[in-house]
């Protein structure tokens, strides 16, 4: 049976993570769970699942729950240093690390750090500090499993050919609810418009991540780290349908695709118990009824974010730190009705426009430079907001 410490249980892989293992729990134990703010659900998850070990975000919160489940109740921590406990410290077989945001980083690193293998949902943890984490999974032998449809199925149509006879990666991207928007319509968009993905049911940062093309900006990052190729043998294919998850070409011109139906469960499911695959119930992939597949060249121009990601792949160092940094604050900011949704893409611009590129070989530069990130976007977001212009 493999112990499983769940990173951000509360969220949308979290728990399309504990639906799969509660469909086969004579394969899995949950040994921990980490959550934010959604303490009710978290309690009932404790409560059906029952964890050696939980982390909160603070203290107020664990005293809450300590409360609730008593001293017969699992053992609650919290802050920075209940989530890096829970990854490295609970006897876990396996990581599932599924944090929204930068904050994943520290507890990502812990369990490689101490040997675990990971199901990285995380996707900054390498945007941020790719090198640090590939570096770690080497020198400690574990694995890390991706989750992210996109990668998964590139993992799965690696499976059984070389490396050295790959050309290129194809990642798949819906275009998300401004696919078809007029460049000048897209200053008038709420939030709101941006949650309504037209396939998928995220949490709302990865929503509006989705809606910029962020979303796949960041995980183009994870890709070279993931797999080991350039920025220049990475391609995006806007594909709406979000059937074909991912593609690989191959030097002799053949394509590999993993297709399915747009549901978190399969990569997450394919993480947790390779190299099987585990049966799920899930409603099979009609390619007739579904009819017409369509892919496109991302427009650069309606998705900005998408070319900074890349502009920041090729400056390496704490590029990509800074660029996600702004981006997350400048995504709450949006969120909250400060900004709109074109100055989401101007405030990462100006942010990495103002920034002194460094080496990102240690975790010290990587934190210093995301801090660094995180308060000259909040000084954007105010200046915007006193100005009035969105």
């Amino acid at each position: 049976m493999k112990r499983l410490a769940i990173l951000g249980s509360t969220g949308s892989i979290g728990v399309s993570t504990l639906e799969i293992i509660a469909e086969h729990p004579n394969r899995f134990q949950v040994v921990a769970l980490t959550a934010g703010r959604n303490l009710e659900l978290l309690a009932e998850q404790i409560e059906r699942f029952r964890p050696e070990y939980v982390a909160v975000l603070n203290s107020f919160d664990a005293d809450q729950l300590h409360d609730r489940f008593g001293a017969g109740g699992p053992h609650i921590l919290h802050g920075t240093t209940g989530l890096v406990s829970c990854a490295a410290d609970t006897g876990a077989d396996m990581v599932v690390s599924a944090i929204v945001g930068a904050a994943g980083l520290e507890p990502t690193l812990a369990a490689i750090e101490s040997g675990k293998d990971v199901a990285l949902a995380n996707k900054e943890t390498l945007v941020v500090a790719g090198r640090l984490v590939m570096r770690a999974v080497a020198r400690h032998g574990c694995h890390l499993f991706p989750v992210d449809s996109e990668h998964s199925a590139i993992f799965q149509s690696l499976q059984g050919h070389r490396k050295a006879d790959v050309k290129r990666l194809i990642l798949t991207a819906s275009g998300g609810p401004f696919r078809n928007h007029a460049l000048e319509d897209l200053a008038k968009v709420s939030a709101e418009d941006a949650l309504a993905h037209p396939n998928w049911t995220m949490g709302r940062k990865i929503s509006v991540d989705s809606a910029t093309m962020m979303n796949k900006g960041l995980e183009v990052i994870e890709a070279h780290w993931l797999f080991a190729l350039p920025a220049d043998r990475i391609d995006v294919h806007i594909h709406p349908e979000s059937i074909v998850h991912s593609m690989v070409e191959y030097v002799d011109g053949a394509v590999i695709a993993q297709l399915g139906i747009p549901d978190m469960k399969t990569p997450i499911a394919y993480a947790l118990s390779f190299p099987e695959r585990m049966p799920l119930d899930l409603p099979p992939l009609d390619l007739c009824e579904r009819g017409l597949l369509q892919f496109e060249k991302p427009d650069f121009d309606r998705f900005p974010c998408l070319g900074l990601a890349y502009s920041a792949l090729r400056k390496g160092g704490t590029a990509p730190a800074v660029m996600n940094a702004a981006n997350e604050i400048a995504v709450e900011a949006f969120l909250s009705g400060q900004i709109g949704f074109m100055n989401i893409a101007e405030i990462i611009q100006s942010v990495m426009d103002q920034h002194h590129l460094q080496s990102a070989d240690t975790l010290q530069q990587v934190l210093s430079a995301d801090a660094w990130a995180r308060q000259v976007a909040v000084e954007h977001v105010m200046r915007i907001e006193s100005e009035g212009v969105k």
